[in-house]
């Protein structure tokens, strides 16, 4: 099946080979160009903690002890906290509006891993739901009784974070 083309190039072309257009394949691409480079460069520092022997509750402590070494760390960290903060928000939302599945896996993912490597998954992911031409929920989206409980857990211990670093 052939759409019109509108424009021309990469982005601008709407030729249908499946069910995913050139341009959400394109984005998709760049998405995991994002998430590949994303891992590269967090996971490139964190082996580093797993080099000292730490193990893995070894290498969580001491890489939380480092977020407090200076402001510039403590700004990042608080910055980088909280826009994932509303970033999960969003996530959750939007992953219910087009009935997609397990979405606390890209957030949890995001504790475990990095922020930077989950959130470009999940938008490759969010690509395939609105290819498939699922109807979204029009609503905006509604968030579950448990959604509401994690972003408050999470929000509360991004708070004690910021309470931390103030008093330091």
């Amino acid at each position: 099946m052939r759409d019109s083309p509108i424009g021309t190039g990469l982005l601008s072309t709407h030729i249908r080979r499946s069910n995913v257009t050139i341009t959400r394949k394109a984005l998709c691409f760049v998405y995991g160009i994002i998430g590949l480079l994303a891992l590269v460069g967090t996971w490139g520092n964190d082996l580093q903690y797993f080099r000292m022997g730490l193990g893995y509750i070894g290498f969580t402590v001491r890489f939380w002890e480092d977020t407090l070494a200076n402001p510039g760390t403590r700004s990042a960290t608080v910055d980088l906290l909280f826009f994932s903060l509303a970033a999960t928000v969003w996530m959750l939302l939007e992953a219910r509006r087009l009935g997609m599945r397990w979405p606390w896996l890209y957030i949890v993912g995001s504790l475990l891993i990095a922020a930077s490597v989950m959130y470009p998954l999940f938008l490759i992911n969010r690509e395939r739901a609105l290819a498939k031409g699922v109807p979204p929920d029009e609503g905006g989206g509604s968030l579950r009784v448990y959604d509401v409980i994690g972003i408050i857990l999470l929000g509360i211990t991004f708070t004690a974070y910021i309470w931390i670093t103030l008093t330091r």
